[in-house]
């Protein structure tokens, strides 16, 4: 067993647990798009950064990779952990505005502007499909193509895959694709409207209750 310490609470865990896991376990949130229990860990959202390390030395690190070692210090919820949290969701809105996963994440953080320009690209490259494509329907029908900011997924040459089963798996997993926004006016480009934070955006008293359950979103559909 690894002895370590998150937010100051001394824990155990085994060898090759991934500080996600033994945060989440302690009951510590630590937020990610990328990670799904199953697939193995990928680390591109970079939302789960935590740190770790004391005084200068101390650094910023993806927990769903970070496996805990011996007489290891975490900060889950640190003032620099959060500020980059912040800028990561920030560069994921400009990427795919009507995520109804990132607008909840976004207003769970507190983010109320947008910075970035909106680029309306929809997938954020956190590669759950690929993944899911490959390890749970053992097909490899779609994989990435390119680097940087060439950087795309899908089949082979552009070309239907005869390895596709058309299962929807990628579909199912896909942040961009589980639920869609439809309040995405650039200038108000944070709705938060289905994350049912106090005060709601719709006023009527009927809604407070249920805004999480509809879809659309209530809120949205009003104000258009």
């Amino acid at each position: 067993m690894i002895t370590l310490t998150i937010n100051g609470l001394t824990t155990s865990a085994e060898r090759g647990t991934t500080i996600l896991e033994a945060a989440r376990f302690l009951g510590f949130p630590i937020p990610t798009l990328c990670h799904l229990e199953g697939l193995s860990p990928y680390g591109a959202c970079r939302l789960c950064l935590v740190e770790i390390g004391d005084g200068p030395r101390a650094r910023l690190v993806t927990s769903c990779t970070y496996p805990v070692e011996e007489g290891l210090k975490v900060r889950t919820a640190s003032r620099r952990v959060l500020r980059a949290r912040k800028i990561v969701l920030e560069l994921l809105l400009a990427s795919c505005p009507q995520s109804k996963v990132i607008q909840d994440l976004a207003s769970a953080h507190r983010i109320t502007q947008q910075r970035f320009k909106q680029e309306h690209e929809d997938c954020i490259l956190c590669g759950l499909c690929v993944r899911m494509c490959k390890e749970q329907m053992m097909a490899k029908a779609i994989g990435f193509r390119g680097r940087g900011e060439t950087r795309t997924i899908g089949t082979p040459f552009d070309q239907t895959s005869e390895e596709c089963r058309r299962c929807g798996g990628c579909i199912h997993v896909c942040p961009a694709c589980q639920l869609r926004c439809t309040y995405s006016d650039p200038e108000k480009a944070i709705c938060g409207g289905c994350a049912n934070l106090s005060p709601p955006c719709v006023e009527k008293e009927q809604f407070k209750d249920m805004m999480c359950y509809l879809q659309p979103c209530v809120a949205c559909e009003i104000t258009r």
